[in-house]
């Protein structure tokens, strides 16, 4: 008698096991017609050519687009009381693009590949991939927004370890106070915080810009196209012995006239807000210098040992499908030609619907030529610069009523009657926003 009902537990355990798996297979196809098990199925080879087409292109990771599929998962009349996230400056909109290339972005690094910490011991920047370095100059001159002759390439995780590297390359090593570090405001709202999170005894947040009159050694961070207002920016304090950092991360031409090759010191890019991929964390700078170069070499030397190389090699393919896309003239279009027209999409949308009777104002930024286009048209930056107007003081109080995240221009200097919005988030959210919006003004 015992031993049948040990063997009845036994099956009812194994019954219950099945029912519980079967449910959860049930539910993960009803609901992931983009997710894992959809992937997996998907990716199944169906005959002996596609399974070495399939392992000849190595294994393809499945990645949930979470954002986009939780917000519109539901009906469209409950999505209108979702919360909107507009705050961080996320390039999810060039999915579409690249989705479009299919395999020309793909590369495969196989297991013994990259382990090593050098890449290219004669360089200066010695974790540097020569593609990487190759690309970037094809990238610059197919554009033409910047000058590379003469100029030593350093690699960082994203522009942001750049801009401390720079920080570190360019603050006297033997002052007795730290150097002061500044940018006119509306300034990007990340500089005071990076400056001063280590509480270094090298540099020290000084501030706006406009106000600084202190004598000595200082460093100006110049943003342009200007983060958060999309203004052309110069530098403003003009004294001699200052040392400028120029910012360049959204001089490209979908977002604005390319009016000259910049011709700065040290400049900043980042493939973030170039292409789109800001998950490879990578950013490149160029610099005059030799010495400078070094001292950022060695900062990120103590700080990373280096770059990832397979993010870089990625870039690197990045970067090379995109010159690509410019020089092939393919009837679909370049990479840049896409972008500018949904720039240009999405601000002729927004603008319509603040334009409307309502609380709302946008700055308007006067149109230049551009070298690249060989047309005049007005700058299309990454992120609107919204004014609320009337007694609406807290601007981004205002939004979060309305179920809109969006980031205070004090955070930038600035008043807390303006806001930053980003305008590069997927299409579905995007055309949410300017419904709400739209709601907002009548």
């Amino acid at each position: 008698m015992a031993s049948f009902s040990s063997i009845f537990a036994v099956r009812n355990l194994l019954v219950l096991s099945v029912a519980l798996n079967a449910t959860l297979l049930l539910r993960l196809l009803h609901e992931g017609g983009n997710g894992a098990l959809a992937g997996f199925f998907s990716d199944m080879p169906k005959n002996g050519a596609e399974q070495e087409a399939h392992l000849s292109q190595g294994t393809r990771l499945s990645i949930t687009d979470v954002s986009a599929s939780s917000f519109f998962a539901s009906t469209a009349e409950e999505s209108e009381e979702r919360v909107i996230n507009l705050d961080h400056g996320d390039p999810t909109m060039y999915e579409t693009f690249w989705r479009r290339m299919g395999d020309r972005t793909t590369i495969v690094i196989s297991g013994w590949q990259t382990m090593s910490y050098f890449s290219d011991i004669g360089n200066l920047c010695w974790f540097l991939e020569p593609e990487f370095a190759r690309q970037i100059v094809r990238l610059h001159k197919v554009v033409g927004n910047a000058v590379t002759e003469n100029r030593h390439i350093v690699v960082g995780t994203g522009s942001s370890q750049l801009f401390q590297a720079a920080l570190y390359a360019l603050s006297p090593m033997d002052a007795t106070d730290p150097i002061s570090v500044v940018s006119a405001a509306p300034y990007y709202s990340s500089y005071p915080l990076i400056t001063d999170c280590l509480k270094s005894g090298l540099h020290k947040w000084a501030g706006d810009a406009h106000s600084f009159n202190k004598s000595g050694p200082y460093i100006e961070l110049i943003t342009s196209p200007n983060n958060p207002d999309g203004f052309v920016r110069h530098s403003v304090v003009n004294q001699s012995e200052g040392m400028l950092v120029h910012d360049l991360a959204y001089y490209w031409p979908q977002y604005t006239p390319i009016t000259s090759p910049a011709d700065y010191e040290l400049m900043l890019f980042t493939v973030s807000k170039c292409t789109g991929h800001a998950g490879t964390r990578i950013g490149w700078a160029l610099v005059k210098d030799e010495q400078v170069a070094r001292k950022m070499v060695k900062f990120i030397e103590l700080s990373t040992i280096g770059v990832s190389k397979d993010s870089q090699l990625r870039a690197a393919q990045v970067l090379k499908v995109a010159s690509d896309s410019c020089e092939s003239r393919e009837e679909s279009g370049s990479f840049f030609d896409y972008s500018y027209q949904l720039m240009a999409k999405r601000w002729k949308q927004l603008t319509e619907a603040v334009q409307q009777p309502g609380p709302f104002s946008m700055p308007d930024i006067p149109p230049q030529f551009c070298s690249f286009y060989k047309k005049i048209f007005k700058p299309q930056p990454a992120f609107a610069w919204v004014k609320c107007e009337g007694e609406i003081h807290d601007c981004e109080g205002f939004f979060r009523e309305n179920k809109i995240l969006v980031r205070s221009g004090k955070h930038f200097g600035d008043s807390p009657k303006l806001v930053r919005i980003n305008m590069l988030d997927r299409e579905q959210i995007f055309e949410a926003f300017v419904r709400r919006i739209q709601m907002i003004q009548m």
